[in-house]
């Protein structure tokens, strides 16, 4: 299938193709079959995303840790709404196949989503919202009627600290309970960016670090800290990387580092 690559973000199809070459690995970390018959589909040079098979486990170790978040959110609410916010071509809908009693909501620029209804199929109890997720609209149009869930995965950094803030707050004001779950870059990841050379081919710019839990639970009212750890330090990249750990020792000792690339989860 021919599509125009060009509107989306470039990034959104780094991540894509990461997961794709993960299945095909020897002992895949996802084993996403859905975006590899994606990425099969698309009519695009996956080589200008600078991901190869070596850097693909950099996404999906990410990825698998928040689908065992998700789960276990899942696993306490049977009854829930799924903001999966800034989706990009993720199927994380279709590997974890939620209940009957999960709303999901996959929300992203209306070019992204004109691309997920070509690639992916429909299911029940499940919407594509076309909408910037800094929008608020679509969050007041989201019934407020279940313990809800923002998800939301390689976004904050792309977004300014303002309209970060006023997403997350939007959300604690208008559902009952819930969590609130992303990962985020701190001050210094943001600075340097210039040598993250997925971010530099796609153009992107990213803007908002957040340094601590405080962070959040200043600006945030109604939340509370359930979960902040490195990448580094987590469960999930010291199953799938164990020779890694001596790299998190090392940063260790330089906190700046260590906490460069963060997971995030509070409760409201």
């Amino acid at each position: 299938m021919h599509v125009d690559l060009t509107g989306p973000p470039q990034t959104m199809l780094a991540t894509l193709y990461a997961k794709a070459l993960d299945a095909d690995a020897r002992k895949p970390i996802l084993n996403d079959r859905y975006a590899k018959a994606a990425v099969a589909r698309l009519d695009y040079d996956w080589i200008a995303t600078s991901i190869t098979a070596r850097r693909a486990p950099s996404v999906t170790i990410r990825t698998a840790h928040f689908d065992n978040w998700t789960r276990q959110f899942l696993a306490v609410h049977e009854q829930a709404t799924v903001l999966h916010v800034g989706c990009g071509l993720d199927a994380r809908i279709y590997r974890l196949n939620p209940g009957p009693g999960v709303r999901w909501l996959d929300i992203d620029y209306p070019e992204v989503i004109e691309l997920r209804r070509q690639v992916y199929p429909d299911r029940d109890n499940y919407r594509m919202v076309s909408a910037s997720v800094t929008d608020p609209d679509w969050v007041a149009d989201v019934p407020a009627d279940r313990p809800t869930l923002l998800l939301g995965e390689g976004l904050t950094m792309y977004l300014t600290e303002a309209d970060g803030l006023s997403l997350l707050r939007r959300v604690v004001d208008r559902f009952p309970c819930g969590e609130l779950q992303f990962d985020a870059f701190n001050t210094f990841g943001i600075r340097i960016q210039v040598v993250n050379s997925v971010v530099r081919r796609s153009g992107s710019t990213l803007r908002w670090g957040i340094d601590r839990p405080a962070d959040i639970l200043e600006a945030v009212p109604g939340t509370r800290l359930l979960a902040w750890e490195s990448v580094f330090d987590s469960e999930t990249f010291d199953r799938v990387a164990p020779a890694a750990r001596w790299t998190g020792r090392a940063m260790a000792k330089l906190p700046a580092l260590r906490m460069m690339a963060q997971y995030h989860r509070y409760a409201f």
